[in-house]
């Protein structure tokens, strides 16, 4: 490895007495300086084209937990076992005291964390470390960290200097606002943690300690890192939104900002695509299931898109928000970290393609096969057994070598809401009754970001074919508290922010049709060439199912004009009333199953228990305009 003792650098910081004890016993201290020095870490030296990452597990000898290779884009990881290549839904515990609805260490583990806290710090005090300085949500916050971490993990170092703000060894100062800790101690997977990926939040007053018991990012550097910004929100009266945030510029330049949530598989990286054309240039609306016929649409030029967000969009207090009405965000993130599954050959997605190959800066990839010293290809990916690609291929890419960023803070003008909706016919019907946009009312935004589905076919879920819920915000698994905490900030964040419209998009299927992420596509193509455009009376209309706010009637796009049925789905043959009124009644117990447990909560918003109250009670669509004014509706 590399040896250097960086402690000094350390010690006109205000650590906490055990980090001091930690950096103050080990043989050597790395506080790098920029990224290459954690790639040419990663690789266990400036010399090396290829590294083995592995450590001396007790009573179990030596587990080689990943191999690095040194590519010309970057630096490729691969991890030994299958399990480590993707973010298990239950890592997450708590272990203090604090109020929280997960599961605590002791209870699921059966013995205090403070034992295994005190071997964790004595074990890294024996490694050489990396202690990495950064600051959690972006520049806008000043919520310093640190990752402690042994030196043969630089990989992991690397990828989350990307992700948020890495702080350079050389503007390291003694006024460093310290308020998390990442200790990064992977044996203790195989010891204490039945082999499982666990990631331990620790609240200590004023710091949050994070224990990452394994070395794949997702769960601790991106998903924990979210739970660090969630906890010091609830503290503070602020919320980190799980969506992606883009400026759309029409041909005629009205410019429109969009943020779209939603669960896992909800349409938030697609929000931020061009829509996928046919040989011809076309747009495939859909392909009817039944019938085969195929609706096609004729777009010459689109609008032009600059990112803002992609996963984690920051609500601080600091961006105004109640200035102008409207919703205020910024990345909470540096670096996104793209999941590139969808990639299975050269020229599918050329732009991403064009990033990954010749990047201005080297990049961390992650399950992608890699030779030393060769490029390695995105769509190359790693196999978890013969011909079985791994269904989570990554790459992480650094915001600022992205084209067309937009780097300040946005009012946002529509809150879409994914859903990935199943195929809905009157033999087989399903909650699949979303037509192609819908638009809410506040409280009805609300009760949506609260059951926050899962939905059909989810490429990041296999446990069940039903409506599951992701949980409040669809950011809930990464939350360390309390859902009615959490419930009651969205609730206040829509009725302070009254000039943000909400609208509802399904993926996958509308009714009979299987559309892909069309629907969506099409509204943000629809949407900002309407600007403040009012719609007529005849093109806006209640849905036949309350729960999904109001449907359109009448959608053109450049002269060309959206089937009716694909706007209201009741009117497909294949589906009817009958089948549509079964599918909303699936949809309505789903809400019914999610929302009835909040009511038991004394701390929920008087407004809230109102509004799900109403919901339960069969409220229709003026009920939900009342309880919270919409404003614009008709513009």
């Amino acid at each position: 490895m590399l040896k250097a003792n960086h402690s000094n650098v350390l010690s006109s910081l205000q650590l906490p007495s055990q980090l001091r004890r930690i950096v103050d016993r080990a043989p050597a201290v790395i506080i790098p300086e920029d990224c290459q020095e954690l790639i040419d870490l990663a690789l266990g030296g400036a010399e090396n084209s290829e590294f083995e990452i592995g450590y001396d597990v007790p009573g179990k000898g030596w587990m080689h937990e990943a191999t690095a290779v040194r590519c010309r884009n970057g630096v490729a990881v691969n991890y030994t076992d299958p399990y480590m290549r993707r973010r298990d839904p239950d890592c997450m515990v708590v272990a203090d005291e604090g109020p929280t609805d997960k599961l605590r260490y002791a209870e699921r583990f059966e013995e205090p964390f403070l034992q295994l806290r005190e071997k964790v710090f004595d074990w890294l005090a024996c490694q050489e470390l990396i202690v990495l300085p950064f600051t959690a949500g972006g520049h806008t916050t000043g919520y310093g960290g640190l990752l402690v971490a042994p030196a043969n993990a630089g990989f992991f170092a690397a990828g989350l200097s990307h992700l948020q703000s890495m702080v350079p060894r050389s503007q390291l100062s003694a006024d460093f606002p310290l308020r998390a800790v990442i200790y990064l101690a992977p044996p203790f997977r195989h010891t204490h943690c039945q082999g499982k990926q666990i990631v331990v939040h620790n609240r200590t007053g004023g710091l949050h300690e994070m224990y990452a018991f394994n070395l794949y990012p997702g769960p601790s550097a991106k998903k924990g890192i979210y739970g660090v910004l969630l906890t010091i929100g609830e503290d503070e009266g602020w919320v980190t939104l799980h969506g992606s945030t883009v400026e759309v510029v029409t041909p005629y330049d009205n410019i429109v900002t969009i943020m779209h949530e939603g669960a896992s598989g909800g349409g938030k990286s697609e929000m931020l695509e061009y829509p996928h054309r046919e040989a011809d240039g076309r747009l495939l609306i859909g392909r009817n299931v039944v019938t085969g016929e195929r609706r096609y649409l004729s777009l010459t030029q689109g609008c032009t898109l600059h990112p803002v967000t992609d996963d984690m969009a920051l609500c601080h207090p600091d961006l105004k928000q109640r200035e102008s009405k409207k919703l205020v965000v910024t990345d909470a993130e540096d670096a996104w970290f793209v999941r590139v599954d969808h990639i299975t050959d050269y020229g599918v997605d050329p732009h991403l393609e064009r990033l990954c190959i010749r990047p201005p800066e080297p990049l961390v990839l992650l399950n992608i096969q890699a030779v030393p010293k060769a490029t390695a290809l995105i769509w190359e990916h790693t196999e978890d057994a013969p011909g079985k690609p791994c269904p989570n291929p990554r790459v992480i890419l650094p915001r600022r070598i992205m084209p067309g960023i937009v780097d300040q803070p946005v009012e946002v003008d529509v809150r879409s809401f994914g859903v990935r909706t199943p195929p809905c016919t009157k033999g087989h019907p399903s909650y699949g009754i979303l037509g192609f946009l819908h638009f809410l009312p506040p409280a009805l935004a609300w009760l949506w970001r609260l059951v926050s589905p899962r939905g059909h076919a989810n490429p990041s879920i296999t446990d069940s074919a039903d409506m599951v819920s992701e949980g409040v915000g669809s950011y809930w698994p990464f939350a360390t508290g309390r859902r009615v905490d959490q419930a009651n900030l969205l609730l206040r964040q829509i009725v302070d922010t009254p000039r943000t419209r909400f609208v509802l998009i399904p993926n996958q299927h509308v009714g009979a049709w299987r559309v892909g992420f069309m629907p969506q596509w099409i509204a943000r193509e629809y949407l900002p060439r309407r600007g403040g455009a009012r719609f007529r009376p005849e093109q806006l209309k209640p849905s036949r199912c309350p729960l999904l706010g109001y449907a359109l009637y009448f959608m053109q796009i450049e002269g060309t004009q959206i089937p009716h049925w694909l706007l209201e789905v009741d009117t497909q043959p294949e589906v009817g009333t009958e089948g549509y009124d079964a599918g909303a009644r699936i949809l309505f117990d789903f809400f019914k199953r999610e929302l009835e447990p909040l009511l038991d909560e004394r701390q929920l918003d008087p407004l809230g228990r109102e509004i799900i109250s109403s919901c339960l009670a069969g409220a229709d669509l003026s009920a939900y305009q009342r309880l919270i004014a919409m404003l614009d509706i008709d513009r």
